[in-house]
This record gives C-alpha cells, sequence and structure tokens, in this order.
C-alpha cells in the first residue's frame, strides 16, 4: 500500500464520534424525493451505495428544515415533518449498519429558492434578487423572484425551524447535523455583505453578519446535545456568483473562522472549486488553510481531490482532517475501497453522471439519458 494510502485510511475521530478513514461523501443537490419532500426507495439505494463503497461517513444532500420558506428545490428532500422523519430512518439505519456515519446537511435556500412546495415567496436577510436565472437542470425556469426582507420575527422562525429539524434528525438517527452555510444559501446570505444590507445587530461589520449563523449554531447545540456530531458549511463562491469572494479577504477569513471555531461547531467544511489553490488572490492560503489556522476544530476539504496523493497530501501537512469528495463520488461510490486495493478511478463523465435526479442505473435513468442525447 502507498503511503498516501495509508493516511486516508487512518480512523480519526469528531468529537465522540470515531471514524473508520478520511473519506466522506460530499452533500451534493438530489431532486428525487416525493413531491411533499418525503425520501423514497430510489433515495435510499442513492445513499446506500456510498454506504456499501467504503466512505466513512456521508453528508445527505441540503434537506429544507421548515413547512415555510426554507425549501430551495422541486422534489428535494426535506425534514421538516414526522412523516418525513419516519422515511428518513431506514436510510440512516441502513448506512450505519454498512459501517458510514451519516451526518444529515439542514439547507434554508433563502432567496436562492426556485421551487417551493409550501410558499409562493421566498425571505432573505434584504430585499434581493439573485443574479442570473434558475437553473435548469435542479427544474428552475426563468428569473428567481426578489426575495422580501426578514423581519426580527422572520429571524426567529427561521432558527425554530432549524432547531425542529434538529430534533427530528436525531430522533430519525443520524449521527449528525451539517448547517449549509455556504454557496449562497439563507446562513451565508446573512454572511455576505453584498446580500445583506441591514442596519440592525445582523447586518453591518463582518461580526454583525456572523450573529445569525452563531446564534444557529448554539441553538441548534442546546437542542441536540454533545452526542451528535454538529458541523457548518461554508463557502465564498455561490451557486448564482462562483466567483465571488470575499471582499476582506484573509482578513475576514481570519474573523469567521476564529468565530466558528469558537461556537459549539465539532467541524467547519469547505466548500470550494480547488482546494489547493490561494483563496484569497495570488500567494494567499487556500481556504482550508485559513479554516485550519484560525479555527482550532477538525476541518474537511472540499474542491478538486479526486487525486489520492493530493487528497493525502493535505491531511500530512495537517492543511485538513477529511476530504470530502463529489463528482467522483458520483462516477465511484466506491472510492474509499478502489484506492485501499490501488485500482483504477473511472473519469468523471458529466453528461452520463451529473444529473440531479438520484438515479441509479435504471431503465427510466437510461430512457431519460437517451431522450437527453
Amino acid at each position: 500500500m502507498a503511503d498516501y494510502e495509508n493516511t486516508l485510511f487512518e480512523q480519526e475521530h469528531i468529537s465522540n464520534h470515531i471514524l473508520k478513514n478520511r473519506y466522506i461523501t460530499a452533500p451534493m443537490t438530489r431532486v428525487s424525493s416525493d413531491e411533499d419532500g418525503t425520501p423514497n426507495e430510489r433515495v435510499r439505494q442513492y445513499y446506500e451505495q456510498f454506504a456499501v463503497g467504503g466512505f466513512a461517513a456521508v453528508i445527505t444532500e441540503g434537506v429544507y428544515p421548515d413547512t415555510a420558506y426554507s425549501q430551495g428545490y422541486e422534489y428535494q428532500g426535506g425534514l421538516a415533518t414526522e412523516k418525513h422523519k419516519e422515511a428518513w430512518k431506514p436510510i440512516v439505519s441502513d448506512m450505519q449498519h454498512r459501517g458510514a456515519k451519516v451526518i444529515a446537511q439542514l439547507m434554508h435556500a433563502g432567496a436562492q429558492s426556485q421551487g417551493n412546495y409550501y410558499k409562493d415567496t421566498s425571505v432573505a436577510p434584504s430585499a434581493f434578487q439573485p443574479p442570473g436565472g434558475k437553473v435548469p437542470v435542479y427544474g428552475g425556469e426563468g428569473e428567481f423572484q426578489t426575495a422580501e426582507p426578514l423581519s426580527k420575527e422572520g429571524i426567529d422562525e427561521v432558527k425554530r425551524g432549524f432547531v425542529q429539524s434538529a430534533r427530528l434528525a436525531r430522533e430519525a438517527g443520524f449521527d449528525g447535523i451539517e448547517l449549509h452555510g455556504a454557496n449562497g444559501y439563507l446562513l451565508d446570505q446573512f454572511l455576505s455583505e453584498t446580500i445583506n444590507v441591514r442596519d440592525d445587530e445582523y447586518g453591518g461589520s463582518v461580526e454583525n453578519r456572523l450573529r445569525m449563523l452563531v446564534e444557529t449554531i448554539h441553538d441548534v447545540r442546546a437542542e441536540v446535545g454533545s452526542n451528535m456530531m454538529l458541523g457548518i458549511r461554508i463557502s465564498q463562491l455561490k451557486a448564482t456568483n462562483p466567483h465571488f469572494r470575499w471582499p476582506g479577504g484573509e482578513e475576514d477569513a481570519r474573523i469567521i473562522f476564529t468565530a466558528l471555531g469558537a461556537s459549539e461547531v465539532d467541524y467547519i467544511h469547505i466548500s470550494d472549486m480547488d482546494a489547493t489553490a490561494p483563496g484569497f488572490g495570488k500567494n494567499t492560503m487556500t481556504m482550508t488553510e485559513a479554516a485550519q489556522k484560525f479555527s482550532g476544530v477538525p476541518v474537511i476539504a472540499c474542491g478538486s481531490l479526486s487525486d489520492p496523493e493530493t487528497a493525502s497530501s493535505l491531511i500530512e501537512n495537517n492543511i485538513a482532517d477529511f476530504i470530502s469528495i463529489a463528482r467522483q463520488a458520483l462516477a465511484n461510490p466506491d472510492t474509499p475501497i478502489r484506492v485501499k486495493r490501488g485500482l483504477p478511478l473511472d473519469e468523471f463523465d458529466k453528461e452520463a453522471i451529473m444529473k440531479p435526479k438520484a438515479y441509479i442505473k435504471d431503465e427510466e435513468f437510461e430512457k431519460e439519458l437517451a431522450e437527453d442525447i
């Protein structure tokens, strides 16, 4: 076994949970649940393949936490009702029995909502219309609507939704919760000074714009206790603006990651296009390096880490503690097994694989693919 393979297959812990290796399946937007957000057999099969494939942990797609404004996509999975909870139970249990930890990513879409079973309007920290159009591959069409600004009461309602969903996740048997604070969704909208132009305690300085994230972390931790992992995903890029960078560069990173490290999170999960690229301009730290330096909590790196040697180097150099992969996991749901055995990895084929519906190679998938071609 190569040295990098040894590194990737060392056990490591997050809080009181031991992960059998350093590979984690990254959250990927899926739109395969029932119309009301209830996960189904197809969703179970989708997640099962990663647990069977040897991943130490699987982070779910972003699931919406309430039956108000949080849903972002039609047929997106939810964790907002008792029905949702009961449907997730066997999916979670199946993955755990196959040796994987299971983490529910809770996501409030905010202004970046293009389909909601419950509401016709959207909300954000301030009135805001996301740039560009909705994403057709996720069922969207046309421009985003302008979101309504959240009142103080609305902010409290959002936090209560996260807390209720965290309780449902605990009761469904999940090992952990990840708050989606990345990619332009609601928590990230609070963090962004170009979206959040509030003049109260939730707007203005970086510290104020962090308030919503830190308060949500605190409230969720109070609900689930210390036994569940609690993490947060952070990015600079937005789904509707992949080139966005924090205006304050490394100083913003210092403030943000220091505050998150001082909160009750057990880990920080970085979302980036390339985890090895400078994050704040030429000759600067990467996002992952900044999170590791300033937070003091375990860091999960994500972004173009399909090469095992590159992934291993981040761990060997104490830049990251875990590696999460997305596109490669779609192409190779058994990536950990292949890497451990020294087997080749299939290349990612965007045309054949990048389908947001969680289709496992079945007749319906092949029929849709043929129609697309």
